[in-house]
């Protein structure tokens, strides 16, 4: 262990005001568990700060969420006096310390002169960003760590916009955060409580009317369309279920997770992009004879999807839910002048073919919403496209961007409706998903994560990217690659020439396009100890598609379990 390490545990640990309970985990922890909790200071990734709830400057906890917070206000002092007057909008979700740390920002900011708007109780992350808008703030702060296990939390920031902070913004006030060298010194405790305003059903009235505006069929047939909700124990419980009274659907809620539990548990896990997550909610469907499951996760920004397909319930990814719900919104909508839809380098193209056959141009973006909401904000300012849609593969889409973020109750009212509006045709969602791959080609998406925890895994992550960069692929299970798109050196390298990659920024993602029409991309989380490996295959049929799946898994497991 390096002196600059021994020298931040031995800060903290005779500290004499330290959190009693960091302080007891402290005196527990062996020499790795020492190390990984103290090697950096937690960073901003891709969608803000998370981390394990713990003690430690790579830790989530009181006194890196102050430094976070003060280092923003900083930021936001120095745009000036009106930028602290138009204040900072404050959510928060179902987590350990989440209201704590909220309201302790808002402390944090009030005793730096700054209006904040705390709400009086847990919120979805979407409603934040929509209050950020409604109230005309200079930014927002949204403690959750979303779909994450139970041991972490995070912090999310947002500009005016309501949208996540973009790399050259997040440098900004990092910089500010990185001038703070002592968390352990900062205090709140002189702050001016008249600065602190709560906010509730104000808000949550005026985005439920926002939200039920995107309805594109309000007289379809609802009551003969059963459907099983599942909040995860999270914000989505009264948002959502007050907007589906209010739009006359049959909700069964799953009422063993509706309860704001902290430790999840009445479920085994709080992902939706892992099956595990609906075990309950299918009960509850098959008891019920369902037509649709919704799943949201704790923040409620992503929505999980399950669908009565005959006699069973076929769960839908992420690309599949994004697809079927952008096809059901272009042929609804009157489309304006130059549409455009937005998704990401490492979803599927489904979406893209969907978009173009009905005349929308489709552009892509590095993961992560909020640069969506970027090119949202830009099209809004130069009038030369017209946003209809945007969607991610992690079960993340936005119908109307009131929004700059993932909406969970938009989609899970869009869905909703197309689910009726098709049962009135004799269709379920999964046979529109069937008819696109008719149209358009089977394609199969999939994902594998590999777990690689604390400085050790950071190590082998990078070892991994270094390996791939430097040893090109010029096949994958003898496909061969026609190309490969390098985020971070940003260049296009073909077989015989290279090209510079533009409009994005630099990113640690690699792309890779082969001669059957799919490709496999490649990037270490922003959010969580994991390097992602998609696959986007493309085949004459679903088996075709599974077995080209199974052998690009297999070659690129060769690859990266040399490093693991």
């Amino acid at each position: 262990m390096n002196s600059k390490v021994e020298n931040k545990i031995n800060k903290w640990s005779t500290f004499e005001n330290l959190d009693k309970d960091l302080k007891t985990e402290l005196s527990t922890l062996n020499e790795q568990e020492l190390y990984d909790a103290f090697y950096k200071n937690i960073e901003f990734g891709t969608a803000g700060m998370r981390g394990i709830l713990g003690v430690g400057t790579n830790r989530i906890n009181l006194y890196t969420i102050r430094k976070a917070t003060m280092g923003f206000g900083k930021y936001i002092i120095s745009k000036g006096e009106k930028a602290c007057k138009r204040g900072v909008a404050i959510a928060y979700d179902n987590r350990h310390m989440s209201y704590e740390l909220a309201y302790d920002s808002a402390k944090t900011l009030a005793s730096l002169g700054i209006k904040t708007y705390l709400f009086e109780s847990l919120r979805p992350t979407p409603e934040l960003s929509f209050a950020v808008r409604y109230l005309h703030c200079f930014g927002g702060i949204m403690i959750t760590a979303s779909h994450n296990p139970k041991e972490y939390n995070g912090y999310k920031l947002y500009d005016e916009k309501g949208c996540q902070l973009v790399p050259g913004l997040a440098q900004e006030v990092t910089d500010y955060v990185n001038e703070i060298t002592d968390e352990l010194s900062l205090t709140n405790e002189n702050y001016d409580p008249s600065l602190i305003q709560i906010i509730g059903e104000d808000i949550d009235s005026v985005y439920r009317e926002s939200v039920h505006s995107i309805s594109l069929n309000k007289n379809v047939v609802k009551d003969n369309v059963k459907i099983v909700f599942s909040p995860e124990h999270g914000t989505a419980n009264v948002v959502l279920r007050k907007l589906f009274e209010e739009a006359g659907f049959d909700l069964i809620p799953v009422l063993e997770q509706c309860d704001p539990d902290p430790d999840f548990s009445n479920t085994k896990t709080p992902n939706p992009e892992d099956p595990r997550a609906y075990e309950l909610a299918l009960e509850y469907a098959k008891k019920y004879n369902a037509d649709l499951i919704l799943v949201c996760d704790p923040d409620a920004d992503r929505m999980g999807v399950g669908v009565k397909h005959g006699d069973e319930y076929q769960l839908l990814t992420g690309n599949q839910s994004g697809a079927v719900l952008l096809n059901y919104v272009l042929s609804q909508m009157n489309l304006p002048e130059n549409p455009v839809m937005f998704n990401t380098v490492v979803t599927s193209d489904l979406g893209e073919k969907v978009a173009n056959s009905y005349g929308v141009d489709c552009e892509k973006t590095l993961t992560g919403f909020k640069f969506i909401g970027e090119k949202v904000a830009k099209y809004e300012q130069t009038h030369e496209k017209n946003y209809v849609f945007g969607y991610e593969e992690s079960y993340g889409s936005l119908i109307a961007p009131f929004v700059r973020d993932k909406d969970a109750m938009q989609a899970c009212l869009m869905l909703a409706e197309a689910a009726c509006y098709y049962k009135m045709h004799n269709q379920t969602l999964v046979d529109v998903l069937n008819e696109l791959y008719e149209k358009f080609g089977y394609h199969e998406e999939t994902q594998v994560a590999l777990t690689l925890k604390g400085s050790e895994g950071a190590i082998k992550i990078k070892r991994i990217m270094e390996y791939l960069r430097n040893n090109p692929l010029a096949e994958i299970s003898g496909v061969e690659v026609v190309k490969i798109e390098d985020y971070q050196k940003q260049k296009i390298y073909f077989k015989d020439h290279e090209e510079e990659l533009v409009g994005f920024y630099q990113s640690d993602v690699l792309k890779y396009y082969l001669t059957d029409r799919s490709f496999i991309a490649i990037r270490p989380s922003g959010t969580e100890p994991k390097c992602k490996f998609y696959y986007c295959v493309v085949g004459d049929n679903m088996r075709d598609c599974q077995n080209k799946t199974n052998r690009y898994q297999e070659a690129m497991a060769k690859i990266y379990e040399q490093f693991i």
